[in-house]
C-alpha cells in the first residue's frame, strides 16, 4: 500500500473553559500523532468551503474528490446497511427519537437519549415492519444505536422535505423545537404520493411505539421512550463517484460503507458491539477499541494488496454533539496510544504517504457541526515543517497550507 487516508470524525473543536481555552485535541496527550507531525507538514482544510458547515457524507464525498452537495444520504445509508436498491426505490435515513406527541410535534430528543439498546431497537423494528400498513412494500432496518434506514419499494420521487428538527441549508445548520411533516417540493403526483407515504409511516410509527411494552418499561426506568421514527435525506439515485483502483476502506458506519462501496473500494468492516445497558459511551469505548484492533489487523494482513486505504473513526464525533469534551479528549488519546502508535511504525517501515484529518468540526460548545476548518497532517517521510504538535491552531502555521476538501488528495499527490 502506498497511501493511507485517516478521517477522525468531528475532530475539530474550539477552545473551552475546562481546558483553559484549549481544544480537546490540544489538551490531549498525543505523542504518536505529534511524532508524525514533526516528520510531516500541517495544514488546514475546509471540507466544502469557507463559511460552510458540512454534513458528514458531503464532507467525505468532497474529500474523496466529489462535488455532490445535494447528494442524498439515505442512499448511502441503505447501501451501507446491505440493502439492495432497485431504480426508483426511495431510501431515507432514520432515527429512533422521542417526541411529546404528534399534535404539537415537539421534539424531546432526536436520538431517544442515546440510550436505546441493540435488543430494544431490533424488537421495536420488528413491530414496525409487522404492524405498519402502507400500500407499497417497505423495509425498516435498525443499524447502530439509535440509527436506522427506511426504504419504500417502487418508483418514487425524492423531491420531498425531511421529518426532523435538524435542518441544513446552504451550509447553515439549525435545530428547531418542532418538526414539520414531509411535504412535496413540486406538484408531481408521484412526489405527493411519496410525501404522503413517509408521513403515514412516521404517524403509524408513533402510534405503535408510544404504547409499545418496551417503551413502557423504559419510562418506568426513567429513560426516554423511543416513540417515533424520524425520516430524512431521501434519495432514489445511486450517484456516480470517483473510482479508486486497488483500494480498500476500513469503515463501520453505514454511510461510509455506502460511499466507499460506490467508490469501488473493497470494504473491510467489523460488526459493531451491541449496546446492552443503556450507556452509549460504554458502547462507544468498546466500539473504538474493537475498531482500532480491527484496523491494525486488516492493515497487517491485507495492506500490501492495495495502493490506497481509507480508514474512518466515528466515535470522536459523538462527544462534540453531547458537549462532553473530556470524553472527546479520551477518545483522541485512545486513538493515539493504540492505533497511531502502530501506524507511525507502519508508514515509516513501508514508506507510505499518509493524511490524517477530519470530515468536519463538531465543537462541544455548539453541539453540532460548524464551518471551522479542520487540521490536516501530511506525511511522506521526506517533506516537513517546523510544527511539532497536531492541533487546530498550529495547523495554520504549517507549510501544507489551506485547502478545500475536494482538492486535498490532489494536493497531497494521492491522485492526479
Amino acid at each position: 500500500m502506498k497511501k493511507i487516508l485517516i478521517i477522525i470524525d468531528g475532530l475539530g473543536d474550539r477552545g473551552i473553559k475546562q481546558f483553559n481555552g484549549q481544544t480537546p485535541l490540544e489538551e490531549a496527550d498525543t505523542p504518536n500523532l505529534d511524532a508524525l507531525t514533526k516528520e510531516g507538514k500541517l495544514g488546514l482544510m475546509y471540507p466544502i468551503s469557507e463559511n460552510y458547515a458540512p454534513e458528514s457524507h458531503t464532507a467525505v464525498l468532497s474529500i474523496l474528490g466529489n462535488d455532490l452537495l445535494n447528494s442524498a444520504r439515505g442512499v448511502f445509508e441503505a447501501l451501507g446497511a446491505g440493502i439492495k436498491l432497485n431504480r426508483g426505490d426511495l431510501a431515507l435515513r432514520a432515527n429512533f427519537a422521542t417526541v411529546d406527541n404528534l399534535k404539537n410535534r415537539r421534539m424531546i430528543d432526536r436520538r431517544a437519549g442515546r440510550t436505546l439498546s441493540t435488543k430494544e431497537a431490533k424488537q421495536l423494528a420488528k413491530s414496525i415492519n409487522k404492524q405498519i400498513k402502507l400500500p407499497v412494500e417497505f423495509e425498516f432496518i435498525p443499524t447502530v444505536q439509535h440509527r436506522g434506514v427506511f426504504v419504500l419499494r417502487g418508483g418514487f420521487s425524492d423531491n420531498i422535505t425531511n421529518i426532523d428538527v435538524y435542518r441544513h441549508e446552504k451550509g447553515v445548520i439549525e435545530v428547531k423545537d418542532k418538526f414539520n411533516w414531509c411535504q412535496a417540493l413540486d406538484e408531481d403526483e408521484n412526489t405527493e404520493f411519496a410525501a404522503n407515504l413517509v408521513n403515514s409511516f412516521v404517524d403509524q410509527s408513533f402510534k405503535i411505539l408510544n404504547e409499545h411494552p418496551i417503551n413502557k418499561i423504559r419510562k418506568k426506568r426513567g429513560l426516554m421512550p423511543a416513540n417515533v421514527i424520524l425520516a430524512r435525506d431521501a434519495g432514489i439515485e445511486v450517484p456516480k463517484l470517483k473510482k479508486f483502483n486497488k483500494s480498500m476502506a476500513i469503515v463501520n458506519m453505514p454511510v461510509e460503507r455506502g460511499i466507499a462501496t460506490i467508490s469501488g473500494m473493497d470494504i473491510y468492516s467489523m460488526e459493531y458491539p451491541n449496546m446492552k445497558n443503556y450507556d452509549v459511551y460504554e458502547n462507544l469505548y468498546s466500539g473504538l477499541n474493537k475498531m482500532m484492533k480491527f484496523a491494525i489487523k486488516i492493515l497487517k494482513r491485507k495492506g500490501k494488496k492495495y495502493d490506497f486505504c481509507y480508514i474512518h473513526f466515528k466515535e470522536t464525533d459523538v462527544p462534540g454533539h453531547d458537549n462532553k469534551p473530556f470524553e472527546k479528549k479520551n477518545f483522541i488519546e485512545m486513538l493515539d496510544k493504540t492505533f497511531f502508535s502502530f501506524l507511525r511504525r507502519y508508514v515509516e517501515k513501508n514508506k507510505i504517504k499518509l493524511i490524517v484529518t477530519a470530515d468536519h468540526s463538531t465543537p462541544c460548545k455548539l453541539k453540532t457541526h460548524s464551518a471551522d476548518p479542520v487540521p490536516v497532517l501530511f506525511y511522506n517521510g521526506v517533506e516537513k515543517d517546523s510544527v511539532e504538535k497536531f492541533s487546530e491552531q498550529l495547523a495554520e502555521k504549517g507549510k501544507f497550507g489551506k485547502v478545500k476538501g475536494k482538492d486535498l488528495l490532489k494536493k497531497a499527490g494521492f491522485v492526479k
